[in-house]
């Protein structure tokens, strides 16, 4: 058994969770990342949803790969199957991602199932802030979510005007 890989595009990026040997940034081709997802559990509730990222498709999206040891492959998946598919909102698939301009590895990925009744869809920026700032669930406040991927997107030096328009406002 070898070393595996896991793609970061939210929370994964600034508190994955499982242990890892390496950390690097990492391209994803043919997905990018989006408030997309109505959270029932982790930043809000049935009654009351918040908004989580999603890989949908199209695009590309820059995050964190992280390098798993061999031996924690079981636990690894085990702990983000529960924490990813807590409602199925995602399909598990390993795609390539790039490490650099000439490595590539295969990286575990949870990318947003459509046709889940909590895909959101592009929603206008307007509606994602008056989602998100009521918004709370058993991983907390919704707009501390937001805020806290923004943040780590600016220190990695990844842009996303939507992602900082949001922060901005909901961090007060």
């Amino acid at each position: 058994m070898r070393d595996f890989w896991v793609f970061g595009y939210g929370s994964l990026m600034w508190k994955p969770g499982f242990e890892f040997e390496e950390r690097r940034p990492a391209l994803l081709r043919g997905a990018h990342r989006s408030l997309c997802v109505y959270s029932w559990v982790h930043r809000g509730t049935q009654e009351r949803p918040g908004l989580v990222f999603g890989l949908d498709r199209g695009g590309a999206c820059r995050g964190m790969a992280f390098r798993v040891r061999a031996d924690r492959r079981e636990d690894t998946i085990a702990y983000l199957r529960e924490r990813e598919q807590a409602t199925m909102v995602y399909v598990e698939h390993w795609r390539p991602v790039m490490l650099s301009a000439d490595t590539s590895v295969e990286a575990l990925t949870y990318v947003v199932d459509r046709r889940h009744p909590q895909y959101a869809g592009p929603l206008p920026l307007e509606r994602q802030l008056e989602i998100v700032a009521g918004a709370v669930g058993r991983s907390g406040a919704n707009p501390e979510y937001v805020v806290n991927t923004a943040t780590h997107l600016q220190d990695l030096g990844i842009r996303d005007h939507r992602i900082a328009w949001l922060a901005q406002r909901l961090a007060g």
